[in-house]
């Protein structure tokens, strides 16, 4: 009876081995016959954006197969396109250049969004630069009445952001229903569109897939927006933080709280990588001479991620030096690459709760054209301790993406700053971070939402 028992395991462990076999095969198989049929993709953003733009369709390449160096942005500062245009095309080139030699590739894919769209049409109306394209995706951005540089060419439009759509004569031109401007570039819907188009095949997932492993790698830039040159001088400290509350996790009997990884930032910007661990919360602070602490804050990474940015200002530079101080008050920076809709009813409208206070409505967030919201400065104007969510702060009514609030959220009285995101479409997706509720006056805070959903 032992004998048969055994013989029977032996056959179950073969069996299994077997089946193991067959899968790894197979996936590797699947793995290189996918890998056949991949290029290199550089994004090219559009008027104040950035790598951020791509952040979320990286992972989602790479949660599909791309090879996590394929994936590339390109970067300039969007607010002097008329006068540096030369430069930024010299510069485009280079980067189509490294990637080509870093992968052994002949051409790449290129995407461009917006005025990114302007940039790569222009690279594409030289023929040797054209020659090193295999395929363009135009994104919400310049038509033409053919194909540019002749490049098979897919033209992606957001269904809401105009009541007529344009279109490139001989591409293949997708309108997706209802998306906002910035959305078209960043929804999964855009994703599968352009991975199609890229491949030949259907994506096996739009979602990003969580890394299986305890911690990995998360690196990007420290710049000055929208210029997007690096940070230089700066040094950048990434704490892990407390899911309840947003400080710093201590250490050392509970007394001191140590960074994660110090970087000194240069003139590129670049940081990292350093190791961070799944579901956790993370602040990144850039310290500048002359300038407040600027603390960053995420929801926590779900895989390798190459694209993290940390956006800043000069002292006395940029939209922040209208936003009020106070030291009784906190002061926020709240973005995600996707617009806020606060215009079209409960099921359809997001919701951004601060201390269960929700600041969409349609006044601070209108939807339905390019230049729709997708960040806000959040402040107390004039100090008064009032919230005025009816009228919007001078001079932030008119400036495209960005929008800017009246709300007092106290310092000192709260230890912490409870924000509630819950997306439109999905009331029963509800996710919450804490930040330290730190005087307006003593640092800057800014929170960096997910612009997707899982």
């Amino acid at each position: 009876m032992r004998h048969c028992i055994d013989s029977a395991g032996t056959v179950l462990r073969s069996l299994v081995v077997l089946a193991a076999l067959v899968f790894a095969f197979s996936a590797k198989a699947e793995s290189e016959g996918s890998l056949e049929r991949i290029r290199p993709v550089i994004f090219v953003h559009g008027s104040s954006g950035s790598g951020a733009q791509f952040e979320s369709q990286a992972l989602r390449f790479v949660t599909n197969g791309y090879p996590q160096d394929f994936v590339r942005a390109f970067e300039y500062d969007s607010s002097a396109i008329a006068t540096i245009l030369p430069d930024v095309l010299e510069r485009l080139d280079e980067l189509v250049l490294e990637v080509k030699r870093d992968t052994g590739f002949e051409q790449v894919d290129l995407v461009g969004h917006s005025l990114g769209t302007f940039v790569s049409q222009l690279y594409l109306g030289s023929p040797a630069r054209a020659a090193n394209i295999a395929h363009y995706v135009n994104v919400d951005g310049r038509v033409a009445d053919a194909l540019p540089g002749g490049v098979p060419t897919l033209a992606l439009f957001a269904g809401a952001a105009r009541e007529v759509q344009g279109q490139i004569v001989g591409a293949t031109n997708v309108t997706l229903p209802d998306q906002e401007h910035v959305e078209a570039v960043t929804s999964p819907e855009a994703f599968l569109e352009m991975f199609r188009f890229f491949t030949g095949r259907e994506a096996r997932t739009s979602r990003i897939r969580p890394s299986l492993r305890r911690s990995f790698p998360v690196s990007g830039r420290a710049v000055i927006f929208p210029e997007n040159v690096g940070a230089d001088g700066s040094l950048l400290l990434v704490f892990e933080v407390e899911r309840r509350s947003g400080e710093r996790k201590r250490s050392l009997f509970g007394r001191i709280a140590l960074p994660e990884a110090i970087f000194t930032i240069d003139e590129t910007g670049d940081f990292g990588p350093f190791r961070a661990r799944r579901g956790e919360f993370y602040e990144f602070v850039l310290l500048r001479e002359g300038a407040r602490p600027h603390s960053f804050y995420f929801e926590p990474f779900l895989r390798e991620d190459r694209l993290v940015r940390l956006n800043t200002s000069r002292p006395g530079e940029g939209l922040a030096v209208f936003a009020d101080q106070s030291p009784d008050a906190v002061g926020l920076a709240i973005s995600r690459q996707k617009e806020f809709r606060g215009d079209r009813g409960r099921r359809e409208n997001d919701r951004l709760l601060l201390n269960g206070r929700n600041i969409l409505n349609p006044v601070t967030a209108p939807s339905g054209f390019v230049g729709a919201p997708v960040a806000f400065f959040v402040f107390d104007a004039a100090a008064d301790q009032t919230d005025h969510l009816d009228a919007i702060p001078d001079p932030f009514a008119g400036i495209p993406f960005i929008n800017a609030v009246d709300v007092f959220l106290p310092a000192k009285s709260r230890r912490s700053i409870d924000i509630v995101t819950v997306p439109r479409g999905e009331l029963r997706e509800v996710r919450r971070l804490r930040v330290p509720a730190r005087p307006s006056t003593e640092a800057r805070i800014s929170i960096n939402l997910n612009d997707f959903e899982q």
